[in-house]
C-alpha cells in the first residue's frame, strides 16, 4: 500500500490531475449503474480504465478514428436499447457515455473545462431517478471533487497539492451555501423535471392494481418504504387494526383478480359508509408509486387533503388522485377503524358482480361449498356462519403461511384447499373469496398494506412494501360489507406484532445482528428517522410551505409575487454586500506596510522626507543622519520592524510594535548641525 502511495506521489502533475478527475467522474456515475444499460456501464468503465492506464504509463491518446468508432457504437447501442435518441433514459445513457468518451481527448485546459461542465450536468441526471439523502450526499462529495479539480486547473504553475485546491473549493462551497439556501427557500416551486420510478412489482412484495394468483414460485420481500404515518398525539390504533386500503379487486378470470370497471361497480352508488367510535387523525407521507392511489387507514369518510391533487372516492372506499403519484406526497386524513359500508339489501342485482365466477373452474371448491350447505349445522346459515366455518377450516386443517408456495396450476383455489394447503396472503384471500362466492355470499378482495413498525426515534409508523397484504370483504344482509382477513386464521402473527415479515439480512447486517440483535435495528431506525427528516423538510418543501414561511415573517396573504419580491431583495442585498466586500478588500494593505507607512508619515512631520520605497533599515540610517542621538529610539524601533518581517523568530509581534510606536518620543525638526 505504501509503495502504491509513493508511486502515485511520484507521478507527473498531468498524470496525477487526470487520475483525480477520473476518480471524480467515477463517483458521479456510480449511482447511475442500476439505471444504465449493461453495455453502457461496461463501455464507460473500460474507457475510464483505459484513460487511467494511458495517463500512468505516459502514452499518447488514441487517434480520432478510435473515438469516432466508439461514438458510432454508443449511438447505435443507445438507439437499439431505447428505440430513440431522445427522452430521459436515452439522454442519460448518451450523457454518461459521452462524458467518458471525452476523457480520451483530454489534452488541454479547454478539454478539462468541457469535462467539468459535462460532469456538473451528469451530476444532475442522478436526481432524475432518486432524490434520496444518500444520493444527495454522494453528489455533494462529487461536487466538492469537481470544484477541487476546477480550482486546481486554475493553478497552472508548479505542483500545488490537491489538498490546497480542496480547501479552496470547500470555502467556495461554504460561501455559496447562503445563496443556495435562499434560492431553495424562496425560488418558486415547480414540478420536478425528473421522471417516475420503476414500476416492476412482479415477484416482489408490494401493491399492484391486479393480483395474479399462483404464478410466482417465491415472493421476495421488498424492504423499501411505501409510506410514513404520523398519528396526531402519537395515538395510533393497535397494529392489528392498521389496514391501509388500496385497490379493491372483484373480477376473476380463474387466475387473475382485477378491479371492476366503473360501470360494473355502479359509479352512481354511494359508498354508504357507516362509522362508529372516535376518528383517528394522521398525516401520510407517501412515497412515489407511479399510481394514482392515495392510501388511507380503513375507512375514511372525507377525501385526504393532498395539496396539488384532485381526489375522488370510489363506491368501494378507495381514494384516487387525478394523476399518478410520481413524487413524494404528504397529506392529512381522518379515518374510523370501526365501520360498515355498502347497501343493506340486495336490490337490482347490484351485488351480482361480487358472486361471478368463471364457469367450470375450481370444481372441488364448488363441491366443498355444496357440502357445507348440506351440513345440518349450517342449515339456513347466514353469511357470517359460513365465514366462521371457512375460518375454522383454515385454523384446523393444517394450512400454513409461506413465501415459497411454488407455481400453482389453473384451479388455484382447489390446489390451496385440498393439495398444497400453503401460500401467502393472495393465495389465502383468493381461495377464501372463491369459496364464499360458491356459497352465494358476495365477496371481494381488498389489497393494501397491513401493520407497519414504529420508529422510536421520530415516532413515525413506517409501512414497507413487505407489509403489502390482501384480505377479503363479505357482504351480509342488514350489515353490508365487512372485513374478513383469512390470513389471520392461518398465521395470526402476520396480523399482530409477533411475526412481521422481514427480508433476509445481508452479510454485514447479519454479522452485526449476531453480535448485537438490537444494534442493526437501532442503526436502521436512526437512519430512517434522518431520511424522513430529509423527506419532510427538503423533498416535501412545497409551494404552500413557501407561502407559510412568508406568513411567519409577517406577510398577511402571501402570493407568488411576494415570494419573487423577497427573493429579489435578498439577491440585490447579497450583490451590494459582495460589491462592498470587494471594495473593502481592494483597500486593504499589508498591516506591516501600514505600520511602516505611519512611521514614514511621522518622520515627514518631523522634517525628514524618505522615499516611499525605502525599507526600515534605510529609514533608520536616514533618521540617524538627520536627527543624531535624538533618533535612537526611532532607529531601534525601525530595526525591530525589519526583523519582524524578515526574521520571524523574533519575539516582537506587530501588536507589540504598534504599542511601542505610540510610546516613542519622535524627534522634532532640529537636525544635527
Amino acid at each position: 500500500m505504501n509503495r502504491v502511495i509513493r508511486e502515485l506521489a511520484a507521478l507527473p502533475r498531468d498524470a496525477r490531475d487526470t487520475l483525480f478527475l477520473l476518480c471524480v467522474i467515477g463517483l458521479i456515475l456510480l449511482p447511475q449503474i442500476e439505471n444504465l444499460p449493461w453495455w453502457c456501464t461496461a463501455i464507460t468503465a473500460m474507457v475510464l480504465l483505459w484513460r487511467a492506464s494511458l495517463s500512468v504509463q505516459g502514452r499518447s491518446l488514441p487517434s480520432k478514428w478510435w473515438r469516432l468508432a466508439l461514438l458510432a457504437l454508443i449511438l447505435g447501442a443507445t438507439y437499439a436499447t431505447h428505440r430513440t435518441l431522445l427522452g430521459r433514459d436515452a439522454g442519460v445513457t448518451l450523457i454518461v457515455s459521452l462524458l467518458a468518451l471525452k476523457t480520451l481527448e483530454l489534452r488541454a485546459r479547454r478539454d478539462a473545462f468541457v469535462i467539468f461542465f459535462l460532469g456538473f450536468f451528469a451530476m444532475l441526471t442522478n436526481f432524475f431517478y432518486s432524490q434520496s439523502l444518500l444520493t444527495a450526499f454522494t453528489m455533494l462529495l462529487a461536487l466538492l471533487g469537481l470544484l477541487t479539480a476546477l480550482v486546481n486547473a486554475h493553478m497552472p504553475v508548479g505542483r500545488p497539492p490537491l489538498m490546497q485546491a480542496a480547501r479552496m473549493a470547500g470555502w467556495m462551497a461554504l460561501a455559496g451555501a447562503p445563496i443556495m439556501l435562499a434560492l431553495f427557500l424562496l425560488f418558486p416551486r415547480l414540478a420536478p423535471l425528473w421522471g417516475t420510478p420503476s414500476d416492476a412489482m412482479v415477484g416482489r412484495s408490494g401493491l399492484s392494481n391486479t393480483m395474479r394468483v399462483g404464478t410466482i414460485a417465491e415472493l421476495a420481500l421488498d424492504d423499501r418504504i411505501a409510506a410514513r404515518i404520523k398519528f396526531d398525539g402519537d395515538r395510533a390504533p393497535p397494529q392489528s387494526q392498521l389496514y391501509f386500503r388500496g385497490p379493491v379487486l372483484a373480477q376473476f378470470d380463474g387466475r387473475e383478480w382485477t378491479a371492476l370497471p366503473s360501470w360494473a361497480r355502479g359509479a352512481q352508488w354511494s359508498p354508504n359508509l357507516r362509522v362508529s367510535g372516535e376518528p383517528v387523525r394522521y398525516e401520510v407521507t407517501l412515497e412515489a408509486s407511479n399510481r394514482p392511489w392515495l392510501l388511507t387507514l380503513d375507512a375514511s369518510q372525507q377525501p385526504p387533503a393532498a395539496p396539488g391533487f384532485e381526489v375522488t372516492g370510489t363506491p368501494d372506499l378507495q381514494w384516487i388522485a387525478n394523476r399518478p403519484v410520481t413524487d413524494l406526497v404528504r397529506y392529512r386524513a381522518e379515518s374510523y377503524t370501526q365501520f360498515q359500508s355498502g347497501p343493506l339489501k340486495r336490490t337490482g342485482g347490484q351485488l351480482q358482480a361480487y358472486l361471478a365466477l368463471p364457469p367450470g373452474t375450481n370444481p372441488r371448491t364448488a363441491a366443498l361449498a355444496a357440502e357445507m350447505r348440506a351440513d345440518p349445522a349450517l342449515a339456513n346459515a347466514n353469511a357470517q356462519a359460513f365465514v366462521q366455518a371457512a375460518l375454522r377450516r383454515l385454523r384446523t386443517g393444517g394450512y400454513s403461511y409461506t413465501l415459497e408456495p411454488g407455481i400453482y396450476g389453473n384451479d388455484t383455489a382447489d390446489e390451496f384447499w385440498f393439495d398444497r394447503k400453503e401460500g401467502f396472503c393472495e393465495h389465502i384471500a383468493s381461495a377464501f373469496v372463491v369459496l364464499m362466492r360458491n356459497l352465494n355470499v358476495p365477496a371481494r378482495i381488498v389489497t393494501g398494506y397491513q401493520g407497519g413498525e414504529l420508529n422510536g426515534v421520530d415516532n413515525y409508523w413506517i409501512v414497507r412494501q413487505s407489509d403489502a397484504h390482501a384480505w377479503a370483504e363479505i357482504w351480509q344482509e342488514g350489515i353490508g360489507w365487512t372485513r374478513v382477513d383469512p390470513t389471520g386464521s392461518v398465521a395470526p402473527g402476520r396480523i399482530g406484532q409477533t411475526q412481521r415479515l422481514q427480508p433476509q439480512p445481508g452479510l454485514i447486517a447479519g454479522a452485526f445482528g449476531s453480535m448485537s440483535p438490537t444494534l442493526v435495528q437501532n442503526i436502521r431506525a436512526a437512519w430512517e428517522a434522518v431520511n424522513n427528516g430529509w423527506n419532510q423538510w427538503v423533498l416535501n418543501y412545497t409551494q404552500s410551505r413557501q407561502l407559510n414561511l412568508l406568513k411567519n415573517i409577517g406577510f398577511k396573504a402571501p402570493s407568488l409575487e411576494d415570494l419573487a419580491y423577497v427573493l429579489l431583495y435578498l439577491l440585490v442585498g447579497a450583490s451590494l454586500a459582495g460589491a462592498g466586500w470587494t471594495l473593502w478588500e481592494r483597500s486593504r494593505h499589508d498591516p506591516w506596510l501600514r505600520l511602516l507607512g505611519r512611521a514614514r508619515a511621522r518622520l515627514a512631520k518631523a522634517g525628514l522626507q524618505v522615499p516611499d520605497t525605502a525599507p526600515p533599515r534605510q529609514m533608520a540610517q536616514a533618521a540617524d543622519a538627520h536627527f543624531g542621538p535624538a533618533a535612537q529610539a526611532v532607529r531601534d524601533w525601525l530595526l525591530k520592524l525589519e526583523a519582524q518581517r524578515y526574521a520571524p523568530a523574533t519575539p516582537d509581534s506587530l501588536s507589540t510594535l504598534r504599542a511601542e510606536f505610540r510610546r516613542i518620543a519622535w524627534p522634532t525638526d532640529h537636525p544635527r548641525g
